[in-house]
């Protein structure tokens, strides 16, 4: 029952910008904090930003602060990560999690996860 999509990867040059969209189901929107995360080949899955849903507080790693804007429709059950000025080592597949609880780092503190989209950035 507890599902998570991610949408709106793809490929893009470098300087460009794509918009992800994580929908969620089966569990309570507003308990939970909703993370990104992103894998590229050969590289431990890092934490890139979050969200508590509850009072809207943004969390970025600090590689794309400035640049990466995380928002929440609850009304919608959706998070959202927009992605400005991407270069090409954002490239990675990108997940979304979620947790009950506030905003955290570690990928072992999350209870669902979605499938993932791939953004590819060109030099």
């Amino acid at each position: 029952e507890v599902h998570l999509v991610e949408s709106g990867g793809g490929l893009v040059q470098a300087g460009g910008s794509l918009r992800l969209s994580c929908a969620a189901s089966g569990f309570r929107f507003d308990d939970y904090a909703i993370g990104w995360f992103r894998q590229a080949p050969g590289k431990e899955r890092e934490g890139v930003s979050c969200i508590s849903s509850n009072d809207g507080s943004p969390y970025y790693v600090n590689s794309v602060k400035g640049r990466f804007t995380i928002s929440s429709d609850n009304a919608k059950n959706t998070v959202y990560l927009q992605m400005n000025s991407l270069k090409p080592e954002d490239t990675a597949v990108y997940y979304c999690a979620a947790l009950q609880a506030h905003c955290r780092w570690s990928e072992y503190e999350y209870d669902y996860w979605g499938q993932g989209t791939q953004v590819t950035v060109s030099s």
